[in-house]
């Protein structure tokens, strides 16, 4: 009986070492991987949770709209939080109202080449960590169904910089009192937060830095170009800081409204 062939690529393949063992490391390695799986689940779980539950979402008095929910274009919406207007008709419970951006938001972050990093390592072990050797026998690559959407990456990037215009403009309407005029409450406060780290994630990707100073020959005769592609490279240094803060600030944020909103607590209230 001839003996199994041998895979030509992968931990399988010829070239390389035939150690029975997956891996001879002696530390926690595993734990990386645990912790990025436990993160993720924890905010896809609490994401499509309020994404679909359509209540405490809107503060009538202060303007806060839970970024879950932005931009509302539904008459499903909550009287109010639609500034937008409501082209979309009476959505069915199963549809989230945040329905429009949700999946190219989701789409932004699953691109994301962090987060490509951080959920190819822990949930599809490719490979988990160094010297440890994955389970796959062969690797495509990003060239086949599913994973050629990632190179879609740039595109999705393009809708991230419209919705962080729109949580600005919901950030900016959040400086508004019960009576009308201006004012300012810690839930202001989250919302620009919020934003500003969500300006720092989105225009910290990689794209940026291609659409700030991709296709140049010389950057001598671009200087403009080149100093807006300088400081994306600086803050893309933090990509991964910010991926991570981002998840936090949204679940703080939708939290916070969410409290303020169903009147288990009251805004703190700084002016008026």
């Amino acid at each position: 009986m001839s003996a199994p062939p041998i895979d030509s690529s992968g931990v399988g393949a010829s070239s390389r070492a035939r150690i029975a063992a997956r891996t001879l490391r002696t530390d926690r390695w595993w734990r990386a991987p645990l912790l990025t799986v436990l993160g993720l689940s924890v905010f896809l779980v609490y994401a499509t949770i309020r994404s679909f539950v359509r209540s405490a979402y809107w503060v009538a008095d202060y303007h806060y709209l839970t970024p879950f929910y932005s931009p509302c274009l539904s008459d499903s919406c909550a009287p109010g939080s639609s500034d937008f207007g409501t082209p979309i008709g009476e959505l069915p419970m199963w549809i989230p109202l945040g329905f429009l951006v949700l999946p190219f938001l989701l789409g932004f972050r699953l691109t994301c080449y962090y987060y490509r990093k951080a959920y190819y390592r822990s949930v599809w072990l490719s490979p988990p960590a160094c010297a440890v050797a994955e389970p796959h026998r062969a690797y495509s690559g990003e060239t086949r169904l599913p994973l050629i959407i990632q190179n879609s990456h740039r595109y999705f990037f393009y809708v991230a910089v419209v919705v962080s215009i729109i949580n600005t403009y919901d950030a900016i309407r959040a400086f508004h009192g019960a009576d009308g005029g201006f004012g300012m409450g810690l839930g202001t406060l989250i919302l620009v937060g919020n934003v500003c780290l969500l300006w720092a994630y989105t225009v910290s990707c990689h794209s940026c830095r291609h659409v700030t100073g991709g296709r140049l020959t010389h950057f001598s005769k671009h200087p403009i170009r080149y100093w807006l592609w300088t400081q994306v490279s600086k803050l893309n240094t933090r990509h991964m800081q910010l991926a991570w803060t981002t998840l936090g600030t949204l679940m703080i944020t939708d939290f916070y409204i969410m409290l303020v909103a169903s009147g288990t607590i009251d805004d703190l209230r700084l002016i008026n």
